[in-house]
């Protein structure tokens, strides 16, 4: 979290298990979490596309999201018409067509109980391909994002791309703290050892929240 990289909430689970499992209450216990900090303002929660499932949008309470959205039977031509019709077609080179911009008709998990969720979408049409060898079908690309983001769409694909960051951090972790290989043959204890090299990476990392008086 924040532009330093601390790190929130860890949680060690086994290889079998499912990313979905279990993530709506982690997403808010880290929710709960983060409110105890004090920072004001709202967070920004970023959620890859296994993790598109209606409950999650529960956890969220009143902080932003962006939520890759699993396209599952979507037809990508009728998204290409979509596109063509409400969204804004964007600088590229010859014989490739970007459009991006929001869709407002669509509701998390296909619940029709649940309330809509602005969609902000980046659809790709390719006729030429990038060694200038025309195509004889398009080759198309959709990308699309739950979000509740009052911007451009193309500040919401900027953003969550920015989940690259993320990365690097959870790279630092595993080797800069030699956690890359758990030594434990238990979970459990591979859990504490994970949990208190967390504790260390955020003390190197310095402090947040707001100054705090002391006497």
């Amino acid at each position: 979290m924040g532009t330093q990289g601390h790190m929130l909430e860890c949680e060690l689970r086994p290889g079998k298990q499912h990313c979905q499992s279990g993530t709506t209450a982690f997403i808010a216990r880290s929710v709960e979490t983060l409110q105890t900090l004090g920072l004001g303002g709202k967070c920004l929660l970023r959620l890859d596309s296994g993790n598109d499932a209606a409950d999650n949008f529960d956890a969220f309470g009143d902080h932003y999201f962006i939520v890759k959205r699993n396209p599952r039977r979507e037809c990508p031509e009728q998204m290409l018409a979509l596109a063509r019709r409400v969204g804004d077609k964007q600088d590229s080179r010859e014989g490739k067509n970007v459009y991006t911009g929001f869709f407002d008709h669509f509701h998390p998990g296909g619940d029709q109980n649940r309330p809509c969720v602005p969609v902000a979408f980046e659809v790709i049409e390719r006729t030429i391909d990038i060694d200038g060898q025309k195509l004889l079908v398009p080759k198309l690309e959709v990308n699309t994002w739950w979000t509740n983001l009052s911007c451009r769409a193309k500040t919401v694909l900027d953003l969550y791309h920015g989940h690259g960051t993320s990365e690097q951090y959870h790279s630092e972790l595993k080797s800069d703290l030699d956690v890359e290989r758990l030594p434990s043959g238990r979970l459990c204890a591979n859990k504490i050892i994970l949990l208190c090299a967390m504790v260390a990476f955020n003390l190197l990392r310095g402090s947040i929240g707001p100054p705090r008086r002391t006497n």
